[in-house]
């Protein structure tokens, strides 16, 4: 008997494996369609189908990647099991065997939600399959774009090379090639006629994918932006919160001699307990306040004078963390980086679009807001201000001499390598922006 019920048992499962599949494959797409209905307003997961950030999303795509995998696992269970039947042919045998005695089981499936639940897995399935075409615009971005760069690099060794020849020949040319027509208007009139004409390169199926192209890169632009500005904020608020803070806190704890990491801070310090005696006896004095024995006084002076001790505790305890949690921030930087080389590729040609695509005045004004600001007149009081809150922030003794030292030699620096810039690679690249400046200048 134990033989006979341990038998059929095993058929019972056998014979239920595609119909419990389906149904673990179709929860699966339920919970995808949940998180699209819930989340992304019933479209697919994707950064423009919601106001979220782009962690959330890529939280959701990781979710949907998995559901999808499950999916495609019970699928694959549901059509061997099926074949597996069908070739040993037992199902039938046993349908109506499972029927009488299962009576509160409903094992077969009814055709029409059979077909449905299959519809709609592979509505579901069929959606998600253009992220595969989304990846393969992103493969040939990327080609495109380390073409252009080689491309762009072969010109650039043969213009300082050849730049005199080119000079002669566009002499000798500019009174040979000159035809009935200007060649603006021949270059217009051909322009139209791809634009007409439907059988020309310019189909509006290439318009449709250049379109598509570059929306892809600028998002995937937008994206690798954010990444890199929230990771090594994100690195840093983590680890100086919950792993540096407390043991930094616990050395100064250990240590109550320490208070103060700089003699800066101590004469800041002992400064402020000055004027705060100063100003207890000034009132007392006016009629502002009461006036105060000595007693008095000095039990005031040292109420404040711990307060000053924990305050000034805090802000060294703040600098020393800022120290290694900025050490932290530049590792998580450098490895999204490492380990993101087709988006820095991507980053670029978007940003080389965007510089590249702005008009002589607008390249000539971000040059001059630049310069005016980092090497200008009134340049020197902002390195000022920089270095005050660098050293604020590390909690470092300001020194003048290295802070006059740095105002009087980086800003050259970094002056003459602007205007190395303009002279060797703008003026080849746009001639006219560089006469902008220039008036713009003067």
């Amino acid at each position: 008997m134990k033989i006979q019920f341990s038998i059929k048992k095993t058929f019972d499962w056998l014979t239920s494996t595609p119909e419990r599949s389906l149904d673990r494959a179709y929860k699966m797409a339920l919970k995808i369609k949940e998180i699209e209905d819930k989340y992304f307003g019933g479209k697919i997961i994707s950064q423009d189908n919601t106001s979220y950030g782009s962690s959330v999303v890529s939280y959701f795509k990781t979710e949907i990647d998995s559901y999808l995998k499950k999916i495609n696992l019970e699928l694959n269970i549901f059509k061997t099991s099926r074949l597996f039947l069908k070739v040993m042919n037992i199902s039938q045998d046993l349908n109506d065997e499972k029927i009488s005695s299962e009576k509160g089981r409903h094992s077969l499936i009814n055709n029409t939600i059979f077909f449905e639940k299959l519809k709609f897995i592979d509505k579901i399935i069929f959606k998600y399959e253009l992220r595969k075409d989304n990846d393969n615009l992103e493969s040939s971005i990327i080609s495109e774009e380390t073409a252009s760069k080689k491309k762009e690099e072969t010109e650039n060794i043969y213009y300082s090379e050849n730049i005199s020849q080119k000079n002669n020949y566009r002499l000798a040319s500019s009174n040979k090639n000159i035809g009935v027509l200007p060649r603006s208007f021949v270059d217009t009139l051909n322009r139209l006629r791809q634009e007409i004409d439907p059988k020309s390169e310019d189909s509006e199926e290439k318009v449709l994918n250049k379109h598509r192209k570059s929306r892809l890169r600028t998002a995937l632009s937008i994206k690798f932006i954010l990444l890199l500005i929230i990771v090594p904020l994100l690195t840093h608020q983590l680890t100086k919160t919950f792993l540096l803070t407390p043991v930094i806190r616990q050395y100064f704890q250990d240590h109550g001699q320490v208070v103060f990491i700089n003699k800066d801070l101590e004469e800041e310090a002992f400064e402020e307990l000055s004027h705060y005696e100063e100003i207890l006896r000034f009132q007392g004095l006016i009629g502002l306040r009461e006036p105060l024995n000595e007693e008095k006084v000095e039990e005031k002076v040292k109420e404040k004078a711990q307060e000053i001790t924990q305050q000034y505790r805090t802000q060294g305890i703040n600098s020393v963390g800022n120290v290694f949690a900025d050490l932290f921030s530049v590792i998580a930087f450098m490895v999204v980086v490492g380990f993101s080389r087709k988006e820095i590729e991507i980053l670029k040609a978007f940003l080389d679009e965007i510089l590249y695509g702005l008009s002589d005045p607008a390249k000539a004004f971000l040059i001059i807001l630049f310069t005016d600001m980092f090497v200008g007149f009134h340049s020197p009081h902002g390195w000022e201000v920089i270095l005050e809150g660098i050293s604020h922030h590390f909690g470092l003794p300001e020194n003048q001499e290295f802070n006059f030292l740095f105002i009087a030699t980086f800003p050259v620096i970094l002056d003459t390598v602007l205007k190395y810039w303009i002279f060797r690679y703008l003026n080849r690249i746009s001639p006219s922006a560089v006469a902008t400046y220039k008036n713009m200048n003067e």
